[in-house]
């Protein structure tokens, strides 16, 4: 990664900072939210760090709601809840397609979806982990014995329903391949246009320290995407 160029002010209690793994990157401070999300645009993927509601980027999320961009594709553990975390989006319609492993206790992602308002891509969650440590790896694609014999595999899982109920996209089947015996299927990696995360510390190199659990799906996610924001309790 090519070196950061910071600012010469130094870090506040709390804030947003942004960077893009570009060759030309540098780290950028924000008081406000919504300025470090400027780069969010209509039809961009959008990965959401967090497990349930443990290391979820909330202040992000509140300030991408803000913004009112649409047609966002989603990549997160899971749904959340209606009124925090993915909820909040999902209740403006600005998201198009949730790729997640579980639904959690969000009754609006399950409204729209089987009102043809959203695509819903289920993903097994060790699945959707490696996913994204591949597309931050550079790795295009790996096969798993995970979901061999299902829908994952097969194909045919509903992705999309038309407002009448009528199935309207179905999921793929994946390519298999034996391996000493054993069954796997292939899997693509995901990466992002943004990741939104949520931290503990940061330094003024760019890295960010997770407290506890709260590393989960935010660390992975730091390295697939082409910008990252992140929201910081304190600085370093």
């Amino acid at each position: 990664m090519a070196a950061l160029r910071l600012p010469a002010w130094a870090l506040s209690r709390g804030g947003t900072r942004r960077f893009a793994t570009s060759p030309r990157a540098r780290v950028q401070f924000y008081a406000d939210p919504v300025r470090a999300l400027e780069g969010v645009k209509d039809g961009a993927t959008v990965m959401l760090g967090g497990f349930g509601l443990c290391g979820l980027p909330e202040n992000l999320i509140a300030a991408l709601q803000k913004t009112r961009v649409k047609n966002l594709r989603v990549v997160t553990s899971n749904a959340g809840v209606k009124d925090f975390g993915l909820g909040l989006l999902l209740a403006t319609k600005q998201v198009r397609r949730v790729v997640c492993s579980y639904l959690g206790e969000n009754p609006l992602c399950e409204q729209q979806y089987l009102a043809g308002e959203l695509d819903l891509e289920m993903t097994p969650q060790g699945t959707l982990a490696e996913r994204i440590r591949a597309g931050g790896a550079g790795v295009p694609a790996f096969y798993t014995p995970t979901g061999y014999g299902t829908l994952v595999q097969e194909g045919g899982a509903p992705i999309r329903y038309s407002p009448e109920g009528f199935l309207m996209k179905l999921s793929q089947p994946r390519e298999v391949r034996e391996f000493q015996g054993q069954h796997y299927l292939l899997e693509h990696a995901i990466r992002a246009d943004f990741a939104l995360v949520k931290g503990w510390k940061a330094d003024r190199a760019g890295n960010v320290i997770f407290k506890g659990s709260a590393r989960n799906f935010n660390v992975p996610m730091c390295k697939a995407a082409a910008g990252i924001s992140w929201f910081c309790h304190m600085g370093l």
